[in-house]
């Protein structure tokens, strides 16, 4: 009999542990996976988003800065091995403007993509490997995951062993 898990909640203390997942989470998806996943991130202004992402980046091998793509909707970070990007569709207006930069270029093997605001790319964007959910709760913040395809479902065991 196998494990079967859909769902798992992280609690973060702080802006570190937040980053160190998003660490923990590209050591996995380069380890466990060798291949790309799709990732859509949810939550409040400021739940850690970007932080996780930042983490995420780093953790695939880009050294410098990880910044917010609030206003180009896109950052790409082109690694040796890995094509990672970043994007934050808060500011879409409509979806079909993804259709203009090629938003299906994206999505393959060797990328990976974090999504912030996904459901303002409805019908444009990949589906989901993961979704992530995160929450202030007190001074920490609450993440939960939640696996939607067998890749997904993959990393997540990975994750939580």
């Amino acid at each position: 009999m196998t494990n079967f898990v859909t769902k798992q909640s992280f609690i973060l203390a702080d802006e570190l542990a937040t980053i160190a997942m998003g660490k923990r989470i590209a050591d996995l998806v380069k380890s466990e996976l060798q291949q790309g996943i799709t990732v859509y991130l949810n939550g409040d202004l400021g739940a850690g988003k970007t932080t996780l992402t930042r983490g995420f980046v780093q953790g695939m091998g880009h050294v410098g800065n990880v910044k917010s793509p609030t206003y180009t909707l896109v950052e790409p970070y082109d690694l040796a091995e890995w094509q990672v990007y970043h994007f934050d569709l808060y500011r879409l207006a409509d979806p079909e403007e993804l259709e203009y930069m090629g938003i299906r270029d994206y999505f393959n093997e060797r990328s990976c993509s974090f999504i912030e605001w996904p459901e303002k790319g409805t019908g444009m964007i990949a589906v989901p490997d993961m979704v992530i959910d995160l929450a202030y709760s007190d001074e920490q913040r609450t993440m939960t995951v939640h696996a939607d395809t067998v890749l997904g479902q993959k990393l997540l065991l990975a994750l939580i062993s």
